[in-house]
């Protein structure tokens, strides 16, 4: 009987893992470049705006962000190359937090202290949880 139990408490172990692999909800996520004037202190208000918006906005479980490993290669309109060099990650209990944010006051907010740091434009993107 012991034995069972051991080797039923092993397995669950093992496949807890597997089971975690893919969260629910979707992520949304976004590279942009960064403005080459922006100000150490515009920063900071950004990386404290972005922290502040799961407090904020119900459905926003968490956010990442920071520079790109390896900058992402864009060309302009004009066919000019450019490179965002920054990301960030949000994930979304589902499509309706989404855009929930879209529409939310604190979204307008954090968007005016983003365009602080970022060049206009960005390249964005959902993924789909599980």
């Amino acid at each position: 009987m012991m034995k069972h139990l051991c080797l039923a408490l092993v397995g669950a172990a093992l496949l807890t893992p597997a089971l975690q692999a893919g969260e629910d909800g979707l992520m949304h996520c976004f590279a942009f470049t960064a403005m080459e004037d922006a100000k150490e202190a515009d920063w900071k208000a950004w990386y404290e705006a972005t922290d502040a918006l799961p407090e904020k906005i119900n459905g926003l479980e968490k956010v990442w962000y920071g520079k790109l490993k390896r900058p992402l290669r864009q060309y302009d309109r004009e066919g000019k190359e450019k490179y965002r060099q920054w990301g960030a990650c949000m994930l979304f209990d589902d499509q309706a937090a989404l855009e929930r944010y879209a529409e939310h006051e604190a979204h307008d907010a954090w968007s005016e202290v983003y365009s602080k740091v970022r060049v206009p434009g960005t390249t964005t993107y959902d993924i789909l949880g599980q």
